[in-house]
């Protein structure tokens, strides 16, 4: 069901409770402010899903809300997931959904990042 990005954070989603440790992942990456997780239901080769440790519903929020530091912290951490993968070169895919829109299932600012072969236009033109 996607998310309702007006609502306040729900702290028992299920990112929450994985960085609680409450939930097991296969971690990938985790530093101060960030954790990478590969995905359980990946849809390309590498399918790994990158979450920021603060309680953020998405990038609106995590935007406003978010300290310099750990907006820096974030981002630097999706490009160390990368390289670390060895996904830099040939390529990636970042993909975040925001709102009910775009299907974000899941009420935890998180980025999808996909690899491992050509994954084709982004969109499908209507």
């Amino acid at each position: 069901m996607p998310v309702d990005t007006s609502q306040p954070y729900d702290d028992s989603n299920i990112f929450a409770r994985i960085l609680r440790g409450e939930i097991p992942a296969a971690k990938v990456y985790e530093d101060d402010w960030a954790l990478a997780f590969n995905d359980i239901a990946p849809q390309a080769p590498t399918h790994v899903l990158v979450i920021p440790k603060g309680a953020y519903v998405c990038w609106d929020d995590f935007a406003a809300q978010a300290s310099d530091a750990e907006i820096a912290g974030y981002v630097r951490a999706i490009g160390i997931v990368a390289r670390q993968l060895g996904v830099d070169t040939p390529g990636y895919r970042l993909l975040a959904n925001c709102g009910l829109d775009s299907h974000q299932e899941v009420p935890h600012l998180h980025v999808h990042l996909f690899a491992g072969r050509k994954l084709g236009h982004m969109l499908v033109p209507e």
